[in-house]
């Protein structure tokens, strides 16, 4: 069974974003998936303390989940 991380869009609802070489990117399994999503919320909050991005330009984790993908051709 492979995974992906889904956004919260506004216009879309839950699509998959994450994206390599312009194709959604896919993992594995559920401990890849979470390791990206770490990374990048990790990432975000280093720029913020490093006053590389302003405190209000974070993400919330609330708009961000990890599903397995059912169908095969995902």
């Amino acid at each position: 069974m492979k995974y992906h991380v889904l956004t919260y869009t506004f216009c879309e609802g839950w699509i998959n974003c994450w994206t390599v070489n312009d194709q959604p990117q896919t993992f594995d399994t559920l401990a890849e998936a979470q390791a990206e999503l770490d990374e990048f919320f990790a990432d975000i909050e280093a720029e913020i303390t490093a006053g590389e991005r302003n405190v209000d330009e974070g993400y919330d984790h609330e708009d961000y989940r990890i599903e397995p993908i059912l169908n095969a051709a995902d």
